[in-house]
């Protein structure tokens, strides 16, 4: 059983909600899938949080920003990814600075499980922030079965049974047909069929983009794959982001709608 978390953009009220969620289920094995940080106004804390109970991170576009430079950003986010650098940089404690910059040099951008590291019950797992095609910064929409089918058969080229990604913030499970369905479509619950592959959008944890304001993860156990949906304290987190000149105040309303 493992539980496989994304997009947590520096949000530490919603990583605290979901990592007491997934104590209080007893799963002893987490995947981050990138962008630890971004966005959010609590990257220090979020990056020890992660360092401390997530069993394997990946890197997320965001993370890469941090750590080099930002590629492709609006103005808000490159003016977030430029600050939350400076609060790394910043970090009085040479020993806490040392330790959050290891961490993000020793990121992955790719990561196979074996179905004996994961025991959740399905074959190998591929796990990427993008895309199985460019795993650090290739979103994957809802609306590309409809509008691109062509980029969807070619993401399943790249993997021979299923995928998980993040990115987007939006949860969801894509099918090779092409199709997509949602976790309201699927009443929460993907059952894994281990003659067909799948490609598995978690949600994001920290800013979620699918009209529901709580923090959104996966738990994969017994051949299925558990849509989960956290509440926490938004109004906290939007207080927090306009308190900080560098952040664009949009960046926590839009927690308050979910988008």
């Amino acid at each position: 059983m493992i539980a496989i978390i994304s997009d947590i953009h520096s949000n530490l009220e919603a990583l605290t909600a979901v990592l007491a969620d997934i104590a209080a289920r007893e799963v002893e094995t987490i995947v981050c899938l990138g962008d630890v940080v971004g966005y959010g106004p609590n990257p220090r804390e979020c990056v020890d949080l992660v360092r401390r109970n997530v069993t394997m991170t990946l890197m997320g576009n965001h993370d890469f920003a941090v750590l080099y430079e930002p590629e492709n950003f609006n103005v808000g986010a490159e003016a977030a990814a430029f600050w939350t650098r400076q609060q790394l940089t910043s970090e009085p404690d040479q020993a806490p600075r040392h330790h959050r910059w290891d961490f993000f040099g020793s990121l992955e951008i790719k990561h196979a499980m074996t179905p004996e590291e994961h025991n959740a019950g399905v074959g190998e797992v591929i796990c990427v922030h993008g895309s199985p095609r460019r795993p650090v910064n290739e979103y994957i929409f809802p609306d590309d079965v409809y509008n691109n089918a062509n980029k969807i058969l070619s993401l399943f080229e790249r993997f021979e049974h299923l995928c998980f990604v993040g990115h987007t913030h939006v949860p969801g499970v894509f099918l090779e047909t092409p199709d997509f369905y949602s976790p309201d479509e699927l009443e929460s619950v993907f059952e894994v069929d281990p003659e067909h592959k799948a490609l598995v959008n978690v949600g994001s944890v920290g800013q979620p983009r699918d009209r529901d304001t709580r923090a959104s993860y996966v738990i994969v156990d017994q051949g299925a794959v558990h849509f989960i949906r956290v509440p926490y304290d938004v109004e906290t987190t939007i207080k927090k982001v306009q308190a900080v000149p560098e952040l664009d105040d949009y960046l926590g309303i839009r927690l308050r709608e979910g988008r």
